[in-house]
C-alpha cells in the first residue's frame, strides 16, 4: 500500500499550516481544529468516565521550580527561557507533572483523598533541533493528553490496570487493535536511590503482568525519575509508533514536598504515575491521517456530510437539511455551486467527505434526502436521516 504523507493530506484537506518565521509551531485551520476538538472531546469523555478531574496549569513558570524538580538539569537546553528585568528567569513548561504536584500540594491531603487523578490537555513547548522537526510528527509547540495519578504504593497495580484498560479501548476505537509494550528501565543518569529504582521497576513489571501484559525490557531507556511502560501501535503500513506511556515515579513527589496523612496519623510521601494515551495530540492526528489515508472515521471527519441540491429549485430544502444536521451536532458542508451535480460529487470525493446527501425534486417534495455512503444509497426522511447520522457521527 502506497504511503500518504500527513503533510500532503493536511494540505489537501486544508487542516493546518506552518510559517517559516515560527518553525515548529502549528496554525490550525477550521477543518483541522474540528478533528482536534473531536479527538480531545472523546479523550475528555473517557477520562471523565474513569473519575479523572480536569485541571489547567500555567504556561510560564519560575526556573527554580524546574531546578527543584530536576527537569532543568535534564531538559534545560531544550526549554524556552524568558529572562525578566528583575533577574527572576521564567520558562515555558515542557511538561505538566510539577504543576499537578503543586495542585495536589495546595490542599491538606489524607489517605482517604488518594488516589488523586488529574488530567490536562497541557500545552507544552520544547526547543527541538530544526533538523528533527517533521510536520505534526515533531513540533516545538504541542499539546498532550497529560494525566497524573498521585497515590499510595499499594494503589499502583490497580491504577496501572485502569490505564491499560483505557488505552486498549481508545486504540481499538481509533483503528489500532494491536500494539507492542516495552518496559524501559533505569537510565545511566537518574535521580533517586537504587532501592527506590529496584522497587519501582519490580512494581511496574508486576503491575504490567497483572494487567495481562508481557513487556519487552529496554535497559537504560527509563525517565530520569522512574521506569516506564511504553506502548507502540502499528498502522496499516506496518510502521510502529510509540504513543502511550505510563511512568512510576518515586522521586518527584519527594522533591516537591508532596505528602499526605496516613491512617496512622503520620505524614507519608505518595508515589506518582505519569501517563498519556495519545501523547502529542498533533502527532497522533498525523498518525491517524496516514493510517486512514485521510479517510477518517465518520465521527472524526472534519466535514462529515456534503449536502448537494441537484438544482437551484432544491436550495431551500438543502438549506433546511443543512441546518437540521448542524443543529444535531454534525459537521455538514453545503456544496451548491453552479457546477453540475457530477462535478460537485467529485469535489466531495476529493475532499474525502464520507457521506453525501443528495436532494432532488422528488426528495424535496417528500421531505427526504438521498444518502450516499460509499457504494450504498438510501432515501430517508430528513428527521430519520439526521438521527441516524448523529448516532454514526458520535464518538465511540
Amino acid at each position: 500500500m502506497e504511503h500518504e504523507d500527513h503533510r500532503m493530506l493536511a494540505n489537501r484537506l486544508d487542516l493546518y499550516h506552518m510559517e517559516e518565521n515560527a518553525p515548529g509551531m502549528i496554525y490550525w485551520h477550521p477543518a483541522g481544529w474540528r478533528i482536534y476538538r473531536a479527538l480531545e472531546d472523546y479523550i475528555r469523555g473517557c477520562m471523565r468516565a474513569l473519575d479523572y478531574e480536569e485541571v489547567r496549569s500555567p504556561q510560564l513558570l519560575p526556573r527554580e521550580l524546574w531546578e527543584k524538580s530536576g527537569h532543568w538539569e535534564k531538559f534545560g537546553e531544550n526549554m524556552f527561557a524568558v529572562p525578566r528585568p528583575e533577574g527572576r528567569e521564567l520558562a515555558l513548561k515542557p511538561m505538566s507533572c510539577p504543576c499537578h504536584l503543586q495542585i495536589f500540594n495546595a490542599g491538606h491531603r489524607s489517605w482517604r483523598d488518594l488516589p488523586a487523578r488529574y488530567a490536562e490537555f497541557g500545552i507544552c513547548h520544547r526547543d527541538e533541533p530544526s533538523g528533527s522537526m517533521h510536520g505534526l510528527m515533531r513540533s516545538r509547540g504541542f499539546e498532550q493528553d497529560d494525566a497524573h495519578v498521585i497515590c499510595r504504593p499499594e494503589q499502583v497495580v490497580p491504577e496501572v490496570a485502569r490505564f491499560v484498560g483505557l488505552l486498549k479501548k481508545v486504540y481499538a476505537d481509533l483503528g489500532f487493535p494491536d500494539f507492542d509494550v516495552m518496559l524501559s528501565l533505569r537510565p545511566e543518569k537518574r535521580a533517586g536511590s537504587e532501592e527506590d529504582w529496584d522497587a519501582a521497576e519490580a512494581q511496574l513489571l508486576d503491575a504490567a503482568r497483572a494487567a495481562g501484559l508481557d513487556p519487552a525490557l529496554l535497559p537504560g531507556e527509563g525517565a530520569f525519575y522512574g521506569p516506564k511502560l511504553e506502548f507502540a501501535l502499528r498502522d496499516l503500513q506496518g510502521r510502529s509508533w510509540q504513543c502511550g506511556t505510563i511512568q512510576l515515579d518515586m522521586v518527584l513527589p519527594g522533591r516537591l514536598e508532596a505528602n499526605y496523612i496516613g491512617e496512622n496519623g503520620a505524614r507519608h510521601v505518595p508515589v506518582m504515575l505519569h501517563h498519556a494515551v495519545l501523547g502529542s495530540m498533533g502527532r497522533f492526528i498525523g498518525i491517524l491521517l496516514e493510517h486512514h489515508r485521510g479517510r477518517l472515521p465518520l465521527w472524526l471527519a472534519p466535514e462529515q456530510v456534503a449536502v448537494l441540491p441537484i438544482s437551484e429549485e432544491q436550495r431551500p430544502a438543502a438549506e433546511a437539511a443543512y441546518t437540521a444536521m448542524r443543529d444535531a451536532g454534525l459537521r455538514p458542508v453545503m456544496l451548491d455551486q453552479a457546477e453540475t451535480l457530477q462535478r460537485r460529487l467529485l469535489i466531495a470525493h476529493e475532499r474525502l467527505i464520507p457521506v453525501h446527501a443528495v436532494i432532488g425534486r422528488r426528495e424535496a417534495a417528500a421531505g427526504q434526502i438521498m444518502l450516499q455512503d460509499g457504494n450504498a444509497k438510501r432515501a430517508v426522511a430528513l428527521r430519520d436521516g439526521v438521527l441516524h447520522l448523529k448516532s454514526a457521527g458520535s464518538a465511540p
